[in-house]
């Protein structure tokens, strides 16, 4: 989360997580995933059911710091990261 706060300076910008890669989330990447951070949402992308069981985890935290959504499809998540966000009244 330090790398994604450094890339977007003060500006909050979207990110894609791809998991395909992901074997397990550690206790400690969990509770970093929680922390507040400069994205303004989070796309989790993931293909197997090993990757939903995962994302389901991190999901899982009480309060994370933006929307959070996983999404099978890359075109879906890149939809809903790109789209405007509610206006707040």
């Amino acid at each position: 989360m330090r790398n994604v706060n450094e890339l977007c300076g003060a500006r909050r910008l979207p990110m894609l997580v791809d998991m395909a890669t992901t074997a397990q989330v550690s206790r400690g990447a969990r509770a970093v995933f929680g922390r507040p951070c400069q994205a303004s949402r989070i796309a989790l992308l993931g293909a197997s059911p090993v990757d939903k069981v995962l994302a389901n985890f991190i999901l899982g935290i009480n309060k994370l710091p933006c929307p959070t959504r996983f999404f099978t499809s890359r075109d879906d998540a890149m939809a809903w990261l790109l789209k405007e966000p509610a206006a707040t009244a």
